[in-house]
């Protein structure tokens, strides 16, 4: 396949998470602040309209391939904190929700992964970054 599908493909399959994220986080802003709140963040209503935004803005723009490298390094950035704060240590004496908080973890560390490989080969000719490339 060639390589701007891939990437094509890459920014698709990732915006795919984030997109549907945020404007559910938006549309529910009082269940997100009281998850927030549940984890103990401070100011848990600024956290949830700001999470939700970002998140919807940030899928949209890689989506479209708009700044994604640096897009994709914030992204990448976001998924191990929000990682860490969701998920670490997680799941007190029970230890499968344990488990599963720690696969959680791993697999927003992993989501990480791909947004860095992302930003190092940026969005491809098939994105608005790349108008102009050949």
């Amino acid at each position: 396949m060639p390589r701007n599908a891939l990437l094509l493909l890459s920014r698709l399959l990732l915006a795919a998470l984030f997109v549907p994220s945020g404007f559910h986080a938006l549309s529910d802003i009082a269940g997100t602040t009281g998850y927030f709140a549940g984890l103990g963040l401070p100011l848990p209503t600024l956290a949830a309209w700001g999470t939700g935004l970002f998140e919807l803005i940030a899928g949209l723009l890689i989506l479209v391939g708009f700044q994604t490298r640096i897009i994709a390094l914030l992204l990448a950035a976001f998924c191990i904190v929000a990682g860490f704060i969701g998920h670490y240590g997680q799941g007190g004496g029970d230890a499968m929700l344990a488990f599963l908080h720690q696969q959680m973890l791993m697999k927003d560390i992993a989501i990480s992964g791909g947004f860095v490989a992302l930003a190092m080969a940026g969005a491809g000719a098939w994105s608005i970054d790349g108008r102009g490339a050949v």
